[in-house]
């Protein structure tokens, strides 16, 4: 199972569920795709199974199962892939679709991109070739720590 977090933000991320979709509905992604959409709930779709928000025990539990994480660049979200060792693709929220305020997200991907932890996704329409590189993706260990988050935080501020 793919679980697909896109945050509490109050902006729609119709960009990445519709690239979902298209790939489930081609048949390209086999496995059952779930989707805590948060303000992109209102997505319909005969493909995903669209949750508004999911309670916090259900979410603990759809993470521990799923294969595959694919997330917004929200350090929050890609923080639980990697506490759960799941191998993570991050798609920025970017300003030019009204997605976000700002680009800050694309600052976020690249550097959790930048140590080896995730996969990072820029071109929505190479989704595909994303989740194939996961499958041989091995993800540098995330050790939680204070001077880790101040690290990536500052290098975040500083650039």
């Amino acid at each position: 199972m793919i679980f697909v977090t896109l945050g509490t933000n109050d902006k729609k991320f119709y960009r990445l569920l519709n690239e979902l979709e298209r790939l489930k509905k081609k048949n390209i992604i086999t496995e059952e795709i779930v989707v805590q959409a948060g303000s992109s709930s209102d997505f319909h779709s005969d493909y995903l199974k669209i949750f508004d928000l999911i309670p916090m025990d259900e979410f603990n539990k759809l993470m521990k199962k799923c294969s595959l994480l694919i997330t917004h660049g929200g350090v929050g979200s890609i923080i639980d892939g990697l506490k759960n060792d799941k191998k993570v693709i991050a798609v920025a929220r970017l300003f030019k679709y009204g997605e976000h305020e700002n680009d800050h997200q694309i600052q976020i991907v690249e550097s959790f991109s930048h140590y080896g932890y995730i996969l990072p996704l820029y071109d929505i329409t190479k989704l595909d070739k994303m989740i194939n590189k996961a499958k041989t993706f091995k993800p540098k260990k995330y050790v939680s720590n204070t001077n880790n988050m101040i690290n990536l935080v500052d290098e975040l501020i500083n650039s």
